[in-house]
């Protein structure tokens, strides 16, 4: 049986992955090797992905994770080659944009094995973001490019990565996440009755990227944003370990509700019921748009343009009146949600392109 292996290591990573596993499973074509680099380590931001959405357990886990950015590359390429040089993949996937992400590709395109990026194509355009050179390093070295977009497809043409062969516009995975696991989270998560909350009427948000978090002063403005808001409608936040680490440590207080990070049917749950959200993840904000849900996107740009341009989500970076401004806008807007931005059917073409790829 043909043998790929896939890279995973954060949280979104998971979610995308397991559409795509259970798609290699009912096939029966192909198997699927996965390396957990440890990149998210606590149960509440890794294991209670694999347990809840029933993505086969890794058959390797390196647990790297709390280094460096150097540190955390450098000591995954060499897990992975080790792993590579055992397994004799054709193949190695990887995922959006993380430090796992490049390590995978590097060690496998240094291998000469063949690298295949799902979520290719995304730019920020803020080279102070570690996930942008990521990701840039990673489109270079990729042998197929599967991009969620349009925009997507532009931007390797722009940088001459383009290729016909190459690059392919399949739609986004994460979409077929959010369809197929919907209907299990209705069933199995109690988090809205739990936190005694209203249809609604309470706000999500999410805040972990390194530059909210290493800028303290950025951070402290986005809490008041937040408690602004949180004013006239509460404000649930799961909150992310290092989030959580540099707010005890810089003693910020917020009115907000603070909750341990969940898992994907909880979190699914946040989003089918809240009113709406304000994020500095990616993959929030498409979610949120799955979910027929404003957001408020607290970063100075999004790789995700079109959910702006389309008014879907709003920029703030971390002005807190911008930030009050877009909640008072969204919070009376309608918008036309059925508009099909991110494809359909999207696990199943990632699955035939990369069958194409190594038939």
């Amino acid at each position: 049986m043909k043998k790929i292996v896939t890279i995973l290591g954060a949280r979104p990573q998971f979610v995308k992955a397991a559409v795509l596993s259970r798609i290699i499973r009912e096939h029966g074509e192909l198997e699927e090797i996965i390396v957990h680099t440890g990149q998210h380590f606590d149960q509440n931001m890794s294991d209670i992905f694999f347990e809840e959405m029933e993505i086969p357990k890794p058959k390797f886990n390196l647990h790297i994770n709390g280094l460096s950015h150097a540190a955390m590359t450098g000591q995954m390429l060499i897990g992975i080659e080790k792993i590579l040089l055992d397994e004799k993949p054709l193949a190695v996937v990887v995922y959006g944009d993380t430090n796992s992400t490049l390590a995978g590709a590097l060690a496998a395109k240094k291998m000469g094995i063949k690298v295949i990026h799902i979520e290719a194509g995304l730019r920020s355009f803020n080279m102070r973001m570690p996930e942008e050179i990521n990701r840039i390093a990673t489109d270079t070295i990729s042998d197929l490019l599967l991009c969620p977009t349009d925009v997507g497809v532009h931007n390797l043409k722009k940088e001459g990565v383009f290729r016909s062969e190459k690059v392919v516009k399949s739609g986004d995975i994460m979409k077929d996440a959010v369809a197929y696991y919907s209907k299990m989270a209705n069933e199995k998560s109690s988090i809205c009755n739990k936190l005694s909350l209203e249809e609604n009427n309470f706000v999500l948000a999410t805040i972990h990227r390194q530059d909210n978090t290493v800028h303290v002063e950025k951070l402290k403005a986005i809490f008041t944003g937040l408690d602004e808001i949180n004013a006239h409608c509460k404000v649930v936040m799961p909150l992310h370990p290092r989030t959580k680490k540099i707010v005890q440590e810089n003693k910020i207080e917020t009115s907000i509700t603070i909750i341990e990070p969940v898992g994907y049917f909880d979190m699914l749950s946040l989003l089918k019921h809240c009113r709406m959200v304000v994020t500095d993840s990616g993959g929030l904000q498409k979610e949120a748009y799955f979910n027929k849900k404003h957001c408020i996107i607290a970063r100075e740009e999004t790789e995700w343009v079109e959910l702006v341009e389309n008014g879907f989500a709003k920029i703030v970076g971390s002005n807190q009146l911008k930030m009050k401004e877009a909640f008072d806008y969204f919070k009376s807007k309608k918008s036309d949600f059925s508009k099909n931005l991110y494809g359909k059917d999207v696990g199943l073409k990632i699955y035939n392109e990369i069958m194409n790829l190594i038939k």
